[in-house]
């Protein structure tokens, strides 16, 4: 039972990393970086002003994370169609 449950919550963790078996950089970067950001912001929430990260540091974390998460989501959308022929 407990092998089944560890192997499902790699199974998930794995998937969130992978685009069709395949690792996608783009979302790991995405969500590394996303992460990394809300762990960052989340702990200078209980710091002073003066030990805060710089503004365009933060500003440059999120546009790299939500860029990476953008274009993998549109790549997803707007992607490379098939056509069977029959």
């Amino acid at each position: 039972m407990e092998k089944k449950l560890e192997e499902k919550k790699r199974g998930f963790i794995a998937k969130l990393f992978c685009e069709k078996d395949e690792p996608s950089s783009k979302r790991f970067v995405g969500i590394v970086g996303s992460m990394t950001l809300f762990g960052t912001l989340f702990a200078n929430s209980f710091s002073h002003l003066e030990q805060a990260p710089s503004e365009s540091l933060v500003n440059a974390v999120a546009l790299l994370s939500f860029g990476a998460l953008g274009i993998t989501g549109a790549e997803k959308i707007f992607g490379k169609k098939t056509v069977k022929n029959n």
